[in-house]
């Protein structure tokens, strides 16, 4: 290949990780896929190779496709996991590893709304063909003629699956970022002063907390209804672990906190807000989903 063709398709490999993270909700098994697309590229001859118009349309149909196999198979997989199963989640930029980004611009995911962790939530409750025809059309421009040749129906058929999906997405908006981190800001203290009812007062009534560790480090097994409920057990995790601090990170592009316990992060904790009160707790424990996260 041309040394200009081939820095073509290199630079092919952010925008890769931010697809198959999206459509996959790990980005473990979004570098995993990512590196099986590129081993498909490689496996071609060189003259197939260069036959290829557009490498990174090819890349990108071919992305499509493992991510579409690898989510038609979650489901079986999902029923093996111990516990509830919670998208990973990934720092801002400026925190992770705990200090520069990744050297290689390529490995870094582009935060958005598009993976806050209540989107990222909502997908994951789509069929995988509904959630690749609307990642792929609605977040990255995709026309349905090209959803199609990746999801193998018709592009009446993914402009059907994308519209299905848009309706479950609608009822998933964000107040602005700046009332997100105010209630968060004041959900640490109470949570740090052991203040129960300044902690009720900022959970909905309705409010949902689920945790996810795999069975790999402590956690309550069942999501939690309840602002007051919620308010308890949080209170009882600060009697537990009085050694831990809090510290106000950026979790998948919106206010969040992290736990660090001497110099690990221990748990990543998202939030979902509505009407300045918290309406969801998503609390990430699972250590292999927390690999990108240092304590600074």
């Amino acid at each position: 290949m041309t040394e200009p063709h081939l820095r073509s398709v290199i630079s092919e490999r952010r925008q890769l990780i931010n697809l198959a993270y999206r459509l996959l909700g790990s980005l473990a098994e979004a570098e995993d896929a990512v590196q099986e697309t590129y081993a498909r590229w490689y496996a071609l001859s060189e003259r197939q190779r260069q036959d290829v118009a557009a490498p990174g349309a090819w890349l990108t149909t071919v992305a499509g496709r493992i991510c579409l196999d690898l989510l038609g198979s979650a489901r079986a997989r999902r029923e093996r996991y111990v516990g509830e199963w919670i998208p990973e989640p990934v720092p801002d930029r400026s925190e992770w590893l705990g200090g520069p980004a990744p050297a290689d611009p390529a490995d870094r995911v582009t935060l958005d709304e598009s993976i806050s962790m209540a989107f990222l939530v909502v997908l994951d409750s789509m069929t995988p063909a509904e959630r690749v025809a609307f990642v792929l059309h609605d977040v990255f421009r995709y026309s349905f003629a090209e959803v199609a040749d990746i999801v193998g129906r018709t592009p009446a058929a993914c402009r059907q699956l994308a519209s299905c999906a848009r309706r479950r997405i609608a009822t998933s908006q964000h107040p602005p970022s700046t009332q997100r981190a105010e209630v968060v800001r004041d959900f640490k203290r109470a949570w740090e002063t052991r203040d129960i009812e300044a902690l009720i007062g900022l959970l909905d009534p309705r409010a949902t907390a689920t945790a996810d560790s795999g069975g790999l480090a402590p956690a309550f097994r069942r999501p939690i209804t309840g602002g007051e409920q919620i308010a308890r057990a949080w209170i009882e995790i600060a009697a537990r672990a009085p050694e831990v601090t809090l510290l106000e990170r950026t979790v998948n592009g919106q206010p969040g906190l992290v736990a660090q316990l001497a110099d690990t992060i221990v748990s990543v904790y998202a939030f979902d807000i509505a009407d300045g009160r918290i309406t969801r707790i998503w609390a990430i424990r699972n250590p292999e989903k927390l690999r990108p996260w240092k304590a600074n």
